[in-house]
């Protein structure tokens, strides 16, 4: 490889040189804090110390700490080793910097507890070569590392490593020829509920104008809840939820007394309500400093009506899960029952759910209640608060079915995680097959047009949603702008409120 391929670019912190890649230059493993171990263990984010010379920015930096069945090692070798957790990876056209173009900057998901932005399924390579704009992945503190809520260490720590990813953005983008002042952020699932946080968080204030949140989680803890969780995951391994007693634990082996929570949580649903019966013991706390309230509660009140909105959830949110759980064709009218109760809108919500579906199976009643308490009933209330506080919301849904085992996976959580980025190895062949049907490369087309319009233009092509004609685009193999499908369930939900989750029996 010559000279010719590769390329400098002079950041804030200094040089760092990149590789071109056909006809993008792409920067990966860039640090935009410092390795969050030692002293600055549990802390919030410390500016990263300055270098003399020139970086190599080749290979992804290393994953956070997480439990075993998350990318727990480095993409096929992509990443390198060490604890530099804290990175950014920058996709560009060209590093002019005065070309000025949009900026897209990825959040994954992953429950708050697993993920890594050098997975093969992030690569903005497509996004940015036919956006003509620049695309920025990152990693973040997840699990307990990141969202633990823990004594003497501040609340909300993967989200305020998000604020300083963000914050890196606005100090260095112009050198990789994006504009600092159009920036989009868009992420799914744990990575769309950041981006609830974010519009709401005084830190993260003026860091982007744009944002798409696709299939927001409506778990938000309140800090008793949090605490009392933190207090279970340290106990399990004979500590006290403090920062000093979990700093004495190697970063790369606490994730086990998560996993290990994880697989006991239903034994606290008497304390912990609903929570007890999710993947994951972390989410974000509505702690009143790093995140002052629900981001429900905060949009309504007009906190980010300056932030133009993209969101919504896929149809099937949680037929996955369904699969995943090894309940396909086992759910009976016990479990849907149980799930009506625990999951849906009070009072009265099986009543209520089974004289709106009178002919509804028990298997569809129990993922339908899930689906919308977890992601379809906030990522619409989202919209609706967005909008009730002054600003302007485009809402969608995704209801194009996976083909993978002959469509039983309907339109599944994390479907659209393909379909956003065109990159149909890894989850985008395990959901679609490989190669990709004819069908799904036109729809992923037309979600990263829809997506990069947006970010260069704030019109992803559909009218803004509103309260009375409730108009949302249907993708679909044919694409169609209707009034909200979900409508039977939005009536269910109109009353509830997405508050901080609590401690239901302290």
């Amino acid at each position: 490889m010559s000279s010719d391929d590769f390329l400098e670019v002079v950041t804030t912190a200094g040089a760092v040189r990149g590789r071109i890649e056909h006809d993008l230059a792409v920067f990966r493993g860039i640090p935009y804090a410092q390795p969050p171990v030692g002293e600055a263990r549990f802390a919030a984010p410390r500016p990263v110390d300055h270098w003399d010379g020139v970086r190599d920015a080749l290979a992804f930096g290393p994953p956070p700490p997480q439990e075993a069945f998350g990318p727990a090692a480095p993409a096929q070798g992509s990443a390198t080793a060490g604890d530099d957790w804290l990175t950014v990876n920058v996709w560009t056209p060209g590093t002019d910097p005065d070309a000025r173009r949009p900026v897209m900057v990825w959040i994954h998901g992953g429950a708050y507890k697993f993920g890594f932005a050098g997975e093969p399924a992030y690569d903005g390579a497509r996004l940015s070569r036919e956006g003509e704009l620049v695309v920025v992945t990152f990693n973040y503190r997840v699990g307990v590392e990141g969202f633990l809520h823990i004594e003497g260490a501040p609340a909300n720590r993967g989200l305020l490593d998000q604020t300083a990813a963000l914050q890196w953005v606005r100090e260095n983008i112009t050198a990789f020829g994006g504009d600092p002042d159009q920036v989009t952020v868009f992420g799914e699932s744990a990575g769309a509920g950041s981006i609830a946080a974010l519009m709401t968080m005084p830190r993260s204030r003026g860091l982007f104008g744009r944002a798409i949140a696709q299939s927001v989680p409506g778990t938000f803890f309140s800090g008793a809840l949090a605490a009392d969780i933190a207090a279970a995951v340290a106990g399990g391994i004979g500590l006290r939820p403090t920062a000093a007693d979990l700093s004495s634990v190697d970063p790369r082996k606490l994730p086990e007394a998560g996993a290990a929570l994880g697989a006991r949580m239903r034994d606290h649903a008497h304390r912990w309500g609903p929570v007890a019966f999710t993947p994951t013991p972390f989410s974000p706390v509505v702690d009143g400093d790093v995140l002052p309230t629900a981001p429900w509660e905060a949009l309504a009140d007009g906190a980010a009506r300056d932030v133009d909105l993209v969101v919504g959830h896929n149809r099937d949110e949680f037929r996955l899960f369904l699969v995943l759980d090894g309940l396909a064709g086992r759910v009976d009218e016990g479990l849907a029952s149980s799930a009506l109760g625990v999951f849906g809108p009070a009072p009265r919500a099986e009543h209520a759910y089974r004289a709106a579906f009178p002919d509804a199976s028990a298997e569809y009643l129990f993922e339908l209640v899930q689906s919308d308490w977890l992601f379809r009933m906030p990522s619409l209330h989202l919209a609706e608060a967005q909008v009730t506080g002054g600003g302007r919301a485009h809402l969608y849904e995704l209801t194009w079915s996976a083909p993978a085992g002959g469509g039983a996976l309907g339109a599944c959580h994390a479907l659209d995680v393909p379909l956003t980025f065109g990159v149909f190895d890894g989850l985008g062949e395990t959901l679609i097959g490989h190669p990709p049907p004819l069908e799904a490369e036109a729809l992923s087309a037309r979600f990263r047009s829809a997506w990069t319009a947006f970010a260069a233009t704030g019109d992803p092509g559909w009218p803004a949603y509103d309260t009375e004609r409730r108009l949302v685009r249907l993708f679909d193999t044919e694409p169609a702008v209707a009034a909200y499908p979900e409508e039977t369930s939005r009536r269910l939900w109109a009353r509830h409120t997405f508050a901080p989750l609590p401690l239901v029996a302290p």
